[in-house]
Formats: C-alpha cells, sequence, structure tokens
C-alpha cells in the first residue's frame, strides 16, 4: 500500500477546478473550439460545456471568450484570467504531489507518517527556509558536502555530518529546506576569493532597512529566491539598494531540514 491523493479546488463548496476541467481548458484553447475539443477527449458536446459553464458560474471572471462568424469562421479562445488560473493550479497541484510523494516514504506505516508529519510542520525561527532538492553528496570521513539544486538554477553546499546523513535517510533525490540564519549571511560589494566551505551568490540588493545598531538586508537571487542578511552597520556601510553584490554562507551555517 501507498498513500496518494487526487487535488481539487473547490468554490462555495463545490468543486470548481480539477486536472480533467484543466485538461479540457487547454485542449480548448489548442483546437480554438469546444466541440473539437470536446472531440478531442472522448466526450460529449453537452458534457464539455456543462463543465465549463459550472467553472464559469463559480469563477470570479469568464473563462472563455466566443467569436463567430468572421474571416477565421469563429471559435473559442481562453481568457487572460483562465490562462492565471491554469498556472496557478499547476502550482498547487506541484506542491501536493510533493506533499503527497512526502508522505509516501511512509508506506503503510502509521508511526513513521506521523513522524514524517511532527517534521513536515515543524517551524523554525530562521529567516531563510529554501525549498531544494539533493543533488550530489561527497563522504569525507565524518562529515559529507551536500550539494543542493534551489529553484532557479542555482545551487548551495552545505556540510553536515555523515550521521545525520543517516538518521534522517537522505540520498540523491531527496527534497528538503536549506535553513539559513539571517545572521549566517554575509553581503559584500567586491568579488570574493573562491573558498570551497563557502557559498558565493551573485544577486541584487533589493532593500535596505536600518536599525540602531544593524541592517537588514533583502538581497534577490532570482524571481524565486530572496534572502534575508542582518548585518552590522560598519560591514554594510558601503551597500545601495540596486546595487549587485554578492552574499557568503559557510557551509556549516547551513542547515538541513525535512
Amino acid at each position: 500500500m501507498k498513500i496518494d491523493g487526487r487535488f481539487w479546488l473547490t468554490k462555495d463548496n463545490e468543486s470548481f477546478l480539477g486536472s480533467g476541467r484543466v485538461e479540457l481548458l487547454r485542449t480548448i484553447e489548442k483546437t480554438g473550439s469546444i466541440n473539437a475539443a470536446a472531440k478531442e477527449m472522448k466526450m460529449s458536446y453537452k458534457a464539455a460545456w456543462e463543465r465549463i459553464n459550472s467553472m464559469n458560474n463559480l469563477a470570479d471572471e469568464p473563462l472563455i471568450t466566443r467569436t463567430t462568424g468572421g474571416k477565421g469562421g469563429g471559435g473559442t479562445t481562453l481568457t487572460p484570467y483562465a490562462h492565471k488560473l491554469i498556472e496557478t493550479y499547476n502550482r498547487l497541484n506541484e506542491l501536493h504531489r510533493e506533499f503527497i510523494n512526502r508522505f509516501a516514504e511512509a508506506g503503510d506505516d502509521p508511526e513513521h507518517l506521523a513522524k514524517i508529519l511532527a517534521r513536515t510542520f515543524l517551524t523554525t525561527s530562521a529567516r531563510n527556509q529554501l525549498p531544494s532538492t539533493i543533488k550530489e553528496i561527497k563522504f569525507n570521513g565524518l562529515n559529507a558536502y551536500i550539494e543542493l539544486s534551489l529553484f532557479g538554477g542555482c545551487s548551495l553546499t552545505s556540510s553536515i555530518t555523515t550521521k545525520s546523513i543517516k538518521n534522517m535517510g537522505l540520498h540523491v533525490g531527496s527534497k528538503v529546506y536549506a535553513i539559513i540564519k539571517s545572521s549566517d549571511i554575509n553581503i559584500v560589494n567586491e568579488t570574493p576569493a573562491s573558498n570551497k566551505n563557502i557559498n558565493i551568490l551573485k544577486g541584487d540588493i533589493e532593500l535596505i532597512e536600518i536599525s540602531q545598531d544593524s541592517l537588514e538586508v533583502s538581497f534577490k537571487i532570482n524571481e524565486h529566491i530572496t534572502l534575508t542578511a542582518l548585518l552590522n552597520k560598519e560591514d554594510a556601510a558601503s551597500l545601495k539598494i540596486g546595487s549587485k553584490a554578492f552574499a557568503l554562507i559557510n557551509t556549516n551555517n547551513i542547515i538541513i531540514g525535512l
């Protein structure tokens, strides 16, 4: 046995959007017609229209635009709202699948599932908690280097003990979190020298907030990842909003969470 589940969005206690309805919308966009989409999906026009009508009645805005006549003979297209809705559903469904896959590790063992649930809903005070995938593990005696793949194509390396890897059941492909305290990130203007124990990430200074003794810097690496760093005023005097910079993070300061 294994844990599995389907993902649906509901609205006003009614089924609104699921994988079948998303596929119908995509097929309408591809064929330009509800009738053609119904035929391709091997369903009746009536069933296809009822699904579209049900979604339209629940949606905040229309999902399709219908035209008649004209040079192209008319047809049906999706509205910008429908495209945005599909994109949102796909992302939520992806996260749901990751959620289910994590639970599937428990098999038919309820106690193992309880432990996974406890880890899943664990919260920490660390400001930076980055979803990651383990790309490579290099063992070095009692310690090991774990290469983590993050959203947007960037990567980090964490150094933890070999015993921790075994206790956590980590392996290449494991979905984990890279957890980093804001005080463990340094931001510098100049290109730093290469060091195998230091992660160097290039990005832009997006925001600087000043308190009496320190600076909080929002450092944007890409569209998906923004780090928060807490720096001393003296160390960050030369930093400016909008400028290119580098985030430095020691491999020992990246905690791995499940």
